[in-house]
């Protein structure tokens, strides 16, 4: 049979087309499953988690009430959370608020006249050199800045005061002033004329014992004591106030012994606290996180409703200012390889590492093999069977240790197979 040039044409162009459609398919298969295998896999990287769990907390200290005659108002000498020795001055009584802005004031003056004669000592001056100066004012700013951010109040008003000593110094030995004695005159001036004024207080409180003094009251003062640590209930934790107590006779309260506690309700169903462990606190009011030792835990039957007692011995400000306060405890920190959860596998691996079985749900267990838990990589074309270290469990992913002389074990940018494996 014979074509015509017009026939051998057309079945040329059908021929060719088929082929171009042949080629176009193959093209796009090719793309797909690579774009598929690709989105079933995760690269291993190193990633950290905090393992922590939040609860209102409730204060539990051994504290004693002080009072006085309520005439006239408070002048404190010690602060929140500050430590008292027997015979030392808490608060002084005075007639009214002058007295005490009086005070304050002379205060004020006494510490700016002592840095100033501080400046204006020859000695000072004579033993200052301007480069050293500036070197040591450039320390103490690096200083003044770590004080800060560690919250260091005391540190930070003392970096202060020695950096205005230093900077002043420099202006006078560099002649940008000539001295400050017109200052140092009219604060003595000052000084003379408060304290003429002066009067003394009414009334004096001082503590009888050592211990650490808190400036109010709020009526649990004999409620929540060391002594009930061991019969207070989940119940009784939830009923606590956060208030303060409105008594004009009360100077506040004196804190016995090194030791604070604080309780909480907690789900401890999967036993995670342990009694004596060591572990860290954050206040919701405060920047500080405090080493404190798990103490008791213990339920009435009902593990997710159980009652922690945290003990610590860090006293301050922060850990004063309130009875009930929302904490954070961090049970650690942990840092490995990212395996997501879909991913896991049981895999049964016989005495000379090769695979027996696979099990997605259940890991085997056989006396001649070796239950392990684990995920498929991609290594090249083929799946190759890695165990991991759990130490840590999110809510869809789990950190697995980083065993980097194992090659048994997940390595860190190995590529995680999600699907296709089972």
């Amino acid at each position: 049979m014979r074509f015509t040039r017009s026939e051998s044409s057309l079945l040329v162009k059908v021929l060719r087309n088929t082929v171009l459609v042949l080629f176009l398919i193959i093209f796009v298969s090719i793309v797909y499953n690579f774009r598929n295998n690709e989105s079933a896999t995760e690269t291993a990287l190193i990633a950290e988690a905090k393992a922590s769990v939040e609860f209102r907390g409730v204060f539990i200290r051994d504290e004693q009430p002080v009072t006085y005659t309520g005439k006239g108002v408070l002048s404190y000498n010690v602060e929140d959370g500050g430590k008292v020795g027997s015979g030392s001055l808490i608060a002084s009584v005075y007639a009214d608020e002058s007295q005490i802005d009086r005070n304050r004031e002379i205060k004020k003056l006494e510490k700016e006249l002592d840095i100033l004669e501080k400046i204006q000592n020859p000695g000072t001056r004579e033993s200052a050199q301007p480069s050293d100066l500036a070197a040591s004012i450039e320390e103490n700013y690096r200083s003044l800045m770590l004080s800060r951010d560690m919250n260091d109040k005391a540190a930070l008003m003392n970096t202060m005061d020695t950096l205005l000593v230093q900077m002043s110094t420099y202006q006078i030995i560099t002649n940008e002033v000539e001295d400050f004695s017109a200052q140092i005159n009219d604060i003595n001036m000052r000084l003379d004329q408060l304290k003429q004024e002066h009067v003394e207080p009414t009334e004096q409180k001082k503590s009888d014992r050592s211990a650490y003094f808190i400036s109010y009251c709020d009526g649990y003062e004999d409620k929540l004591s060391s002594a009930n640590l061991d019969t207070i209930t989940a119940d009784q934790l939830e009923e606590v106030e956060d208030k303060r107590t409105e008594d004009n006779t009360l100077v506040g309260k004196l804190v016995d012994g090194y030791c604070w506690y604080l309780a909480g309700v907690v789900d401890n169903s999967r036993k995670e606290y342990v009694i004596g462990s060591r572990v860290k606190l954050r206040l919701e009011s405060s920047t500080e996180i405090y080493d404190v030792t798990i103490h008791d835990v213990r339920d009435d039957g009902d593990p997710s409703h159980s009652v922690i007692i945290l003990s610590g011995t860090r006293f301050g400000s922060d850990i004063v200012q309130h009875r009930t306060e929302n904490v954070e405890l961090i049970l650690g920190n942990f840092r490995g390889l990212r395996v997501p959860r879909e991913a896991i596998r049981f895999v049964t691996l016989k005495d000379d590492n090769t695979e027996d079985s696979t099990d997605s749900e259940v890991p085997a267990s056989t006396e001649a093999s070796t239950p392990w838990k684990g995920v498929y990589i991609k290594k090249g074309e083929q799946p190759e069977f890695k165990k991991i270290d759990v130490i840590y469990e999110g809510s869809d992913y789990v950190l697995s240790e980083i065993h980097e002389e194992d090659t048994s074990y997940l390595q860190l940018y190995d590529d995680i197979m999600i699907e296709g494996v089972d």
